[in-house]
């Protein structure tokens, strides 16, 4: 009889997934309301991330095998590491002109960001999320170069003590009501969107623009084949990205990589910093914080609503306090803070692994690779192009986590996420000179894509198509 009735209810899903009848609005629910549950029932399991639990080898308390824990960290280190080279070379590129200068910036940068992960891991949010620098905090260094060094990073170090002490209090928590399955999924998208320029300016950077472009895309078919043919591949993707990208790449344009680095340096920690407050240069980095406090929030609520992590609010109070720390911390070594990415989804579907204990030697290996400028030359010198085909690879995994995660009841559903989307896009190939009268008070928030397209989302999900209770716990 068990066996009799599953097979009866199997069938009734077919028929109502293939049928017309099925699209009637209301005509399951009347008729057959134990179908309808079934279907709901399926679907509620989707959007709860049981498709990416189901696929994880490791969760986010399991600690992996030794060789799996190598393979995953690895893979997680070869993510960060250029993250942290792209924000920390473009920074420096703002403050110095001598190459040593630059890499000993980095070397800062590494520095930090190796303590913070770590913090985050052990105390903080203890999520497996991605770090690196901010790009809303560039824009604010970009905007107040001319106040100095010693005004922009006591700025960032002051933001920093005020960000601890205002996610400590408890009160960043009364934000988690607004991150409904709307508000992550189109997180999940806006963060991949907002990349484009990103990855783009990586692949049409030099004078070979137009084969970089297909080498890319090329790259990516070849990793997604491979991937089909050879499941226990996936776990390894971004390592073999890298290395045979990079064989590739070198063998048809090779580059001269003669360094005079010195293996070790242990003397990067200038002691000269000063202190310096402007009211106009803090107001700016203020209003770049509460972007990042923002931007930090959403990373870890899509993260842990991804792996189904328990306690949220107290993760995301950690996370947020341990971030304000590393900012003053970054601010007192002079080097731009560090921020949660929502990049780290993507990452945690493509090496199937939620473990947060993987990324503990990863967080080691950044504070070794602090102290060898010659490892993050080598890091400096990975093609551009592969870079980014990685980028598009971990932003593909990205969007195919959130398209599993979308549930369009109706129109306005798709408006909250779609709107927000079409307007990332055109924020970000604005072309420069539109803000060049702007106030650089404005222009951290104005000209950066994603913070606009957060703010859009809550707007549209919490203020124009605001529901009611029982009908936003649907949604």
């Amino acid at each position: 009889m068990i066996s009799c009735a599953i097979k009866r209810d199997k069938f009734f899903k077919l028929f109502f997934q293939k049928s017309n009848y099925a699209q009637v609005p209301g005509s399951r629910d009347r008729a057959f309301p134990r179908i309808q549950k079934l279907m709901n029932s399926e679907k509620t399991d989707k959007l709860d991330g049981g498709n990416m639990g189901s696929e994880l080898r490791y969760e986010l308390e399991d600690v992996p095998k030794l060789r799996d824990l190598i393979s995953i960290s690895v893979q997680w280190l070869l993510v960060i590491a250029p993250i942290l080279i792209i924000g920390g070379r473009i920074v420096a590129e703002m403050h110095y002109a001598d190459a040593m200068e630059k890499t000993a910036y980095i070397q800062k940068v590494f520095f930090v960001s190796g303590l913070t992960l770590i913090a985050q891991l052990l105390i903080g949010h203890r999520l497996p999320i991605v770090l690196g620098p901010p790009a809303v905090l560039i824009v604010g260094i970009y905007a107040t170069l001319e106040s100095g060094l010693g005004t922009v990073y006591s700025s960032i170090a002051v933001c920093g003590i005020i960000l601890s002490v205002f996610a400590l209090s408890g009160k960043i928590n009364s934000l988690q009501k607004l991150f409904t399955d709307n508000v992550i999924t189109a997180l999940l998208l806006l963060i991949a969107f907002s990349l484009i320029p990103l990855i783009l300016e990586m692949l049409v950077s030099n004078k070979n623009a137009l084969f970089n472009v297909f080498f890319a895309i090329f790259l990516v078919l070849v990793l997604f084949g491979v991937g089909r043919k050879m499941k226990s591949v996936w776990d390894s993707m971004i390592l073999l990205a890298l290395v045979f990208g990079s064989f590739a790449y070198l063998a048809i344009f090779p580059q001269d990589f003669n360094t005079e680095m010195p293996r070790f340096e242990f003397m990067f920690f200038s002691p000269s910093f000063e202190f310096s407050l402007r009211f106009d240069v803090l107001l700016v980095f203020l209003l770049c914080y509460l972007a990042l406090a923002v931007n930090d929030i959403s990373s870890i609520y899509s993260t842990g609503k991804i792996i189904k992590a328990e306690n949220m609010e107290k993760r995301v109070k950690k996370g947020v306090s341990i971030t304000g720390l590393s900012s003053l911390l970054s601010g007192l070594l002079g080097v731009i803070g560090t921020v949660n990415y929502t990049l780290s989804p993507g990452i945690i579907h493509t090496t199937k692994s939620s473990s947060r204990l993987a990324l503990i030697p990863t967080g080691f290996a950044l504070i070794v690779i602090a102290f060898i400028p010659s490892i993050i030359f080598v890091f400096s010198v990975i093609p551009k192009a592969v870079i980014a085909s990685v980028f598009l690879l971990v932003l593909c995994s990205q969007i195919a986590i959130a398209l599993t995660r979308i549930r369009i009841d109706d129109e306005e559903s798709g408006f909250v996420i779609g709107f927000p989307i079409l307007i990332t896009v055109v924020i970000s190939f604005l072309p420069p000179q539109i803000f060049e009268n702007v106030p650089y008070a404005m222009k951290a928030f104005l000209g950066n894509s994603f913070l606009i397209g957060i703010l859009l989302v809550l707007f549209l999900e919490h203020v124009i198509f605001k529901r009611g209770s029982l009908q936003s716990q649907k949604r």
